[in-house]
């Protein structure tokens, strides 16, 4: 399964990377089109930068969709959580991606929503089986480009999504996939709850939380050696 994963910020990715290579994985700087990006040969894995924010994430993912053959697409970041039940350093698998942040004011309100890949689901649900490590939970993704820092607004997201957790990133790549008919699955860990203390939480966490979320990928990606709780 030859797998793109696509993350937004070169801090979020030195952690991804830093976990990969703890376990052994041999990694090579490459090049796909115009980007230079990290191939795990073991893994038929390259794990590249998509950049901040829906569209700078879409225009970067749809130019390494275009430069070469993948069966799947994955958006892995750091989220802030909307519902009290998540713990730093869960993972949230998206079953959906949910664009929040389109307030149109003609006509029905738009909140784009963009399924995961069915398989990849299943694949997931298969390979992640139940163990203390941290907290894999399956559920929607809302995806806006903005930081989420008060409960008021924490509320209204989850009320109008349903989402678990909340990032920038996911719809562009959901878009940037859905276009050129690659599966497309997004992966986020918790660095803080999206309230007053999330910037300072965020620092504190991302590092943990990436290494969790590739933890996740490579167990995906055919490394069985992690267990997980699942919910």
């Amino acid at each position: 399964m030859k797998i793109l994963t696509v993350i937004p910020t070169q801090r979020e990715i030195k952690a991804f990377l830093a976990a990969c290579q703890a376990r052994g994985y041999e990694a090579k700087t490459v090049v796909v089109g115009k980007l230079e990006v990290t191939y795990l040969p073991m893994l038929d894995t390259v794990v590249a930068a998509g950049g901040l924010g829906k569209t700078q994430f879409a225009v970067q993912t749809q130019h390494l969709l275009d430069g070469g053959q993948w069966d799947v697409a994955i958006c892995a970041g750091a989220a802030g959580a909307l519902v009290d039940d998540l713990a730093i350093g869960d993972v949230v698998i998206a079953t959906e991606t949910v664009e929040h942040d389109m307030r149109n004011r003609f006509g029905t309100p738009r909140q784009p929503r963009f399924s995961a890949a069915g398989h990849m689901l299943e694949h997931c649900r298969q390979t992640l089986q139940t163990v203390p490590a941290f907290c894999v939970h399956y559920g929607p993704i809302a995806s806006g480009d903005e930081d989420v820092v008060e409960g008021e607004r924490r509320a209204a997201i989850h009320a109008s999504t349903g989402a678990l957790v909340v990032a920038w990133e996911g719809a562009g790549g959901a878009r940037a996939s859905q276009f050129s008919g690659v599966p497309f699955i997004e992966i986020r860990g918790v660095t803080d709850s999206a309230d007053g203390t999330a910037a300072r939480d965020f620092a504190l966490h991302v590092s943990q939380a990436m290494q969790n979320v590739a933890h996740v990928v490579l167990c995906v990606a055919g490394w069985g050696g992690m267990d997980y709780r699942a919910s």
